[in-house]
């Protein structure tokens, strides 16, 4: 997610707020809940552009912008997500499409804080990566969740049949929430964000580990401590086998790779013998 200054420091106010709600949450369910609440809130603004211009306008009074808001949501949404949002319209966005990924990015973040707080934001992160590994491997599946045309009810059922009762609940809601607003993004690449923004919450960079064969524990933990050894910070692996690669490993970090395999050596040579 991109976006300017004004709405940088906009979004920065908001996530103050939401993290005092957040640390005096009584439990799991209640983050769970204001996460589903915020996206809902996205889904509505997402829909209707006059409603969330209103509530971006930033020539209008603040108080004026909160009162629409409370007069919209008060009694349909907890009084959590009314505080948050009601900080969100007060503060100075770039442009409105800008707020609606501000309010976004807080309903993420409240899902995450959930799973790192019921010590589960490990299997949320790997959950989501191989989602994204999957899908990205049948071209039938990620086209029909791509299809802009596609009705979303639809959309959000298919996943629900591939992961309903296999994935936390926390990973769920953020799937769902992905195929019913991709706002933009496709599905594999809105799933590698996702993940993304879990490792980051942990503090971690991600390394996308291409290997020619299944690497064992022992083997991860080598490499991540290799890794994180070499950049000077931790390192999360998210590892996929590709047997195309013939042996050894590929390693994307960023922007930068680490080509260890037979493939790209083999590669590298016929590139030096055609030079």
């Amino acid at each position: 997610m991109t976006l300017h200054a004004a709405s940088r420091d906009a979004l920065a106010a908001a996530e103050l707020r939401l993290l005092e709600i957040v640390d005096g949450a009584k439990d799991s369910a209640a983050l769970g809940k204001l996460g589903e609440e915020l996206f809902a809130v996205v889904g509505l603004l997402s829909g209707q552009p006059s409603l969330r211009r209103a509530l971006a306008d930033a020539s209008t009074e603040p108080t004026g912008r909160e009162g629409l808001l409370r007069g919209l949501l008060a009694g349909k949404v907890s009084d959590e997500a009314l505080q948050v949002l009601a900080t969100v319209v007060t503060v100075r966005w770039s442009n409105p499409r800008e707020l609606v990924d501000g309010v976004e990015s807080l309903a993420r973040t409240t899902l995450l804080v959930r799973a790192e707080r019921d010590g589960r934001l490990d299997t949320v992160e790997d959950e989501l990566f191989r989602l994204g590994r999957i899908i990205a491997g049948n071209h039938d599946l990620e086209l029909a969740l791509s299809d802009p045309a596609g009705d979303s009810a639809g959309k959000v059922a298919l996943v629900d049949s591939l992961v309903a009762g296999k994935v936390d609940e926390t990973t769920k809601t953020l799937v769902d929430q992905l195929v019913r607003e991709p706002r933009g993004l496709g599905i594999v690449n809105g799933l590698s964000d996702l993940a993304a923004l879990a490792a980051k919450r942990r503090e971690r960079s991600v390394a996308h580990v291409r290997s020619a064969v299944e690497l064992d524990a022992a083997q991860q933990d080598r490499l991540e401590a290799t890794l994180t050894r070499i950049y000077s910070r931790p390192i999360a692996l998210h590892v996929e086998v590709d047997p195309s690669l013939r042996g050894g490993l590929l390693i994307k970090i960023g922007d930068e790779i680490i080509d260890g395999s037979v493939a790209g050596r083999l590669a590298a040579l016929r590139r030096d013998l055609a030079s």
